[in-house]
Order: C-alpha cells, then sequence, then structure tokens
C-alpha cells in the first residue's frame, strides 16, 4: 500500500473530506483507495449495491443522473461528513450503437444526465458550502476520445465535451473563492465497465481495423485504474495549489489533443 504523506510525515489530505462518484470499481475504487491511504475521509456512490465501497470508505446508493438523486446525495454527505472538501465527478459510461442515427433520443438524454448533468446539478448543491469556507477540490473525469467522435459513441462524447468545456467556465467562476476546479482525461483503461464496453462495440461493427493498446499507445500498454487515480490524488492535493481550470490528460500518448 503506498502512504502518500508530506514533508512533515503526515498523510497529506488528513482532515479532508471527499465524495467520490461511481467509487464501487475499476478508476472509482482506485480514486477511493488513494484518497483513503492519502487520509481523507471517503463517502462514495454507485446506482447499484453491487460491490459497494472500498475498505474503510462510506457508502450510500444513489443515482446522480437525476435532480432527486444529486439532492439525497448532497444530503448524505452533509450528514456523513459535515461538509465536502473534495469531489471527483467519477460516474459515467454510455452504450455504443451501430451508428449515431440508431442511437434513441432516451439515451442522448442518460448520456446528458450521467456524463454532463450529474456534475452540474452535484456541484450547485456543494459549492456553496465551499464558497463559505473559501476552499475546495473538483475534479471531473472525462474522456480521451473527446477529440476524436466516432458515430457508435456521439452521445458520450458529445457530453463529455460539454464537461469539459463547462469545467474550465466553472474553475474560473470559482477561482476567487479559493476553488479549484480540474479536469482527468483517462484514455484506454483496463476496467471491467471499459472491457464490457469494447465487446459491445465489436459485436455490434465487427470489421477489422482495431488494434490493441500494444500498438497504438506509445508507451505499450493499456493504463491500468491506479494510473488514473494518481492523476487525480495529485490535482486534489496542495501539490497541484496553483493549477485550475487544467485538463490533465492521463493516456499513455495514444490521443492527440490541439
Amino acid at each position: 500500500m503506498t502512504t502518500f504523506e508530506n514533508g512533515s510525515g503526515t498523510r497529506e489530505l488528513t482532515g479532508k473530506r471527499a465524495l467520490v462518484t461511481g467509487g464501487s470499481r475499476g478508476i472509482g475504487a482506485a480514486v477511493v483507495r488513494q484518497l483513503l491511504d492519502a487520509g481523507a475521509e471517503v463517502l462514495t456512490t454507485a446506482r447499484s449495491a453491487t460491490g459497494a465501497a472500498p475498505e474503510g470508505a462510506a457508502f450510500v446508493r444513489a443515482d446522480v443522473r437525476t435532480r432527486a438523486g444529486a439532492e439525497s446525495l448532497a444530503a448524505a454527505a452533509r450528514e456523513m461528513l459535515g461538509g465536502v472538501d473534495i469531489v471527483v465527478h467519477n460516474a459515467g459510461g454510455a452504450r455504443p450503437y451501430k451508428d449515431s442515427s440508431a442511437i434513441p433520443d432516451e439515451e442522448w438524454q442518460d448520456a446528458l444526465d450521467l456524463n454532463f448533468l450529474a456534475s452540474v446539478r452535484l456541484d450547485s448543491l456543494l459549492t456553496p458550502g465551499m464558497r463559505e469556507r473559501r476552499s475546495g477540490m473538483i475534479v471531473h473525469v472525462s474522456s480521451a476520445v473527446v477529440p476524436t467522435p466516432v458515430g457508435p459513441f456521439l452521445h458520450y462524447t458529445a457530453a463529455k465535451a460539454a464537461l469539459e468545456n463547462y469545467s474550465r467556465g466553472l474553475a474560473s467562476e470559482l477561482a476567487p473563492f479559493g476553488i479549484r476546479v480540474n479536469t482527468v482525461t483517462p484514455g484506454r483503461t483496463a476496467t471491467p465497465g471499459g472491457e464490457a464496453t469494447r465487446q459491445e462495440w465489436a459485436r455490434l461493427d465487427p470489421a477489422p481495423g482495431r488494434t490493441d493498446a500494444d500498438s497504438t499507445v506509445p508507451l505499450g500498454r493499456e493504463g491500468r485504474p491506479d494510473d488514473i487515480a494518481h492523476a487525480v490524488l495529485f490535482l486534489v492535493s496542495d501539490r497541484a495549489s496553483w493549477l485550475t481550470g487544467s485538463n490533465l490528460v492521463v493516456d499513455g500518448g495514444e490521443f492527440p489533443r490541439g
């Protein structure tokens, strides 16, 4: 286990209260574990109770796709933690379709609710407390495929593009209150959800041409959940105290960013 300490030997997030959405598996669970290792008190959530949360974290079941779900989660965070200093918006995803014309309206709405509006709603409920304390850290998790959208995932990439734009604007708005807002953009990462999505896409479009990470990622492998979690931990720590409005791309060099 890695212990994240500051120069005095104290775990660097001791005394901080963190909320992580989608923290029961994959990247979210890795983020939860690293925040705990750094000394934070952590509450996490997922739509399903399956898998619950990493040991040491509190867990509530909530559907952040809805306003009611966001309100219940914010209330739980205030009750269980007494307030929130760190928010990591990790919940996200969407199922692929044959092409963009096959994506029904309800899937467009679901993609927007989960990958974009969930962050907007939860931020609007939690940032007033941060403004009063004049401190806070928010991390939005995007996707490295945003600059190269494709039809089967157009609903997902469009929602994540909106999230990146919103995150930059929110950073400017909240900076005078001592609140930092940044984005982490993972590339291809080995998670159960990611693998299920890739398999579904291959079933819908079995045409050859997709290549594995060994040949497309300059660093020669898929990312691991901890690779992304390390980036999140950096952004919420004092080591990133002069960093806001940024987008930290963690993709092994696979996707170009202009």
